[in-house]
């Protein structure tokens, strides 16, 4: 089940957000969810979202052999997807009502062979602008209780008022 920022629920976070972050849209958590579910992209490779609390995103990725690379680890473009995901809608919680977010940059550091049963990217924000937001995502490895941190993406992400193309 999907935790909330109203539920209070911290667990599993990166780190303390920034003080003082509030959204300015009281209902980004619906925003960001609506979004999510027309990603085509996400529900062909069966992500899902976990977490959504102002700044933070978590988005969840099973393993899957179809995902996977030829050495049977999951292939680095589902790690980037899951990551790029979690750190665009982190963005978008912060974004104004009337804005959209696109990806204009990111760096994206492979730590370790991606072998688990399940991956979590989190995402947050880690300096939110009006135009730019720096965002830093973690790609978890889950097995059991145990995690890695199989990669790090820091991305530089657009606010579009309006939505409208730049």
């Amino acid at each position: 089940m999907m935790r909330s920022w109203r539920d209070g629920a911290r667990k599993g976070s990166l780190s303390p957000m920034r003080p003082n972050v509030e959204p300015q849209d009281p209902d980004f958590g619906a925003r960001v969810k609506d979004s999510f579910s027309h990603q085509a992209f996400m529900a062909t490779i069966g992500a899902s979202l976990e977490l959504v609390e102002p700044g933070e995103v978590h988005i969840a990725l099973p393993f899957s052999t179809h995902l996977s690379q030829q050495h049977g680890y999951l292939h680095a473009g589902a790690t980037a997807a899951i990551a790029d995901s979690a750190n665009g809608y982190a963005a978008l919680t912060l974004a104004p009502a009337d804005a959209d977010v696109l990806a204009v940059e990111f760096k994206i550091n492979l730590m370790a062979p991606a072998s688990a049963p399940r991956f979590l990217a989190r995402g947050r924000v880690l300096r939110p602008g009006r135009r730019l937001s720096v965002c830093l995502a973690e790609v978890v490895a889950l097995k059991g209780a145990s995690h890695e941190v199989i990669a790090t993406m820091l991305s530089t992400i657009s606010i579009r008022p309006g939505g409208q193309p730049s």
